[in-house]
């Protein structure tokens, strides 16, 4: 089995936070960043508070020169970040952001 298998196996036993992250990880060093981006927005949806994920997916969407959807997920990534009071995450956000206008 390949890592991305096991991945894949993992998600669909947990709704754990880091094997979803994982994935989507994989997949974006597949070259597959639709796929990644599918996975980052299903462990937002698992766990809205999981904040490297916004950042991650941002950076994603950027990649593919979809900087309106990095904005609106950078944004919501901005709420979580602050509400978990994750300053370095808030500030690692910002940057992308800025450098998307």
């Amino acid at each position: 089995m390949s890592r991305l298998d096991d991945l894949v196996a993992l998600t669909a036993k947990s709704k754990k936070p880091l094997p979803w992250y994982g994935l989507a990880m994989e997949y974006r060093g597949l070259g597959d960043l639709d796929q990644a981006v599918a996975t980052f927005r299903r462990l937002h949806e698992l766990h809205p508070g999981y904040v490297a994920a916004y950042f991650m997916c941002g950076q994603v969407l950027a990649e593919q020169g979809k900087n309106d959807e990095a904005r609106s997920e950078l944004q919501q990534g901005l709420v979580a970040a602050r509400a978990e009071g994750d300053g370095h995450a808030v500030g690692e956000m910002t940057s992308l952001l800025d450098s998307l206008d």
